[in-house]
């Protein structure tokens, strides 16, 4: 078996779906398998997913297990000479896993591999390529100073922001969202430490690469990564779950250091950590009173895609109310495509711009996203197979 695909869903079943779509696309003459592993989701992913993907495995837990634990045990029933750890919340463009797969076969030194991760506004996601974050490198990023001096080989370092996007470089921390391991370098290194809950494992684990020889890197071929930041970063568990993990890998590999080392290090995590508890408190107050700030939610929509797409999404938009304007494209032509990005920045709303996939690549969505990246413009999809609508902040069907 060359590759393995593992995905950990907690109820996120429709991103799930069309993350699987993306890799019918991307997996196409490569002998693989891919296992979801559900954490005891409550939205019937299970069967949902069952139902429509026969082919695949999936492990039904009957807890949440964690981030960690739950590829752990995928990892341990799978077979491919890669394993690649991918998130629900992504799509990949048709030739990226190919394209890592050549590079690993042809670089044997290599044990994990991510690529170029874009936003849902096709802004660069700074994620994508990471230092290993030692104390200093922690403490010019918590300071500020890794902002401040972006290109600074020492201040920078956190998010090795002075290194090309374009070209495959050497990283150190390789993003949990899309790691490509190698099977033999995972075994060396021991798997994931399930002390991690969520967040905090993949730096642990390519830290653990590095220790035991191997070499990580970035290569520039893009997928698509909601993070869900809307969500999780207002969430008071969120911020339990994050800084808990920043504590456990620094015990786990600065420990040693002496206490006017460590001291400063765990303050600041602690102080970071109330300062996100209480930046927090004003927005879950609001919306506890029944508040809700209409710039981040109401948007306007333009959908662009076949005549049998345009057609359905009317239908959806007049039945839940949505702002939206409609371009039939039946010809799947790119300008046409270009167009309605264009136009989207040009206004000054919050805008969503909805591509058929049936009609458009997802290689070729992330392209023109990305080629004039916007805040206020963000990239959804629709397919004719499940007839939804999906947006980085919302599922419409």
């Amino acid at each position: 078996m060359k590759l393995t695909v593992i995905i950990v869903n907690y109820n996120v079943k429709y991103y799930v779906e069309q993350c699987l779509n993306s890799l019918t696309k991307a997996l196409a003459g490569i002998e693989n398998e891919i296992f979801v592993v559900d954490n005891h989701s409550q939205d019937d992913s299970v069967a949902y997913l069952s139902q429509r993907y026969a082919h695949i495995h999936i492990i039904d837990c009957n807890h949440n297990l964690g981030f960690a634990r739950a590829n752990n045990i995928a990892i341990n029933q799978s077979t491919g000479e890669y394993v690649l750890l991918l998130n629900p919340d992504t799509f990949v463009a048709e030739d990226t896993i190919r394209s890592v797969l050549d590079f690993m076969d042809s670089h044997p030194q290599v044990g994990g591999v991510g690529v170029k991760m874009h936003n849902p506004d096709g802004t660069l996601a700074m994620e994508s390529r990471r230092g290993l974050p030692t104390p200093m490198t922690s403490f010019y990023k918590m300071c500020g100073l890794c902002a401040r001096f972006p290109r600074s080989r020492r201040f920078g370092h956190y998010y090795m922001s002075y290194l090309g996007w374009d070209s495959p470089e050497r990283i150190e921390i390789v993003s949990g969202a899309f790691c490509c391991l190698r099977r033999t370098a995972v075994e060396k290194a021991g798997s994931l430490d399930e002390d991690f809950f969520m967040y905090g494992e993949d730096i642990d684990l390519s830290y653990r690469l590095l220790k035991s020889g191997y070499e990580n890197w970035y290569l520039p071929y893009p997928i698509l990564h909601y993070k869900g930041e809307s969500t999780h970063k207002t969430s008071f568990r969120y911020v339990h779950v994050f800084y808990q993990a920043m504590l456990i890998f620094f015990r786990k590999h600065y420990g040693h250091l002496g206490v006017w080392i460590t001291l400063p290090i765990k303050a600041a995590i602690y102080a970071k950590a109330m300062m996100a508890l209480l930046r927090m408190i004003p927005h879950n107050i609001r919306k506890s009173l029944g508040f809700v700030d209409k710039s981040n939610v109401v948007g306007h929509y333009i959908f662009v895609g076949s005549s049998t797409m345009t057609a359905h999404c009317q239908t959806i938009a007049r039945r839940v109310g949505l702002s939206a304007e409609f371009h039939c494209v039946d010809d799947g032509n790119p300008e046409s495509a270009r167009k309605a990005i264009a136009d989207a920045v040009s206004g000054s709303s919050l805008t969503y711009v909805v591509y058929d996939t049936d009609l458009f690549g997802y290689g070729m969505l992330l392209e023109m996203m990305a080629a004039e990246p916007h805040p206020r413009v963000l990239l959804g999809t629709y397919s004719g197979k499940t007839k939804i609508i999906i947006t980085p902040d919302d599922i419409i069907k």
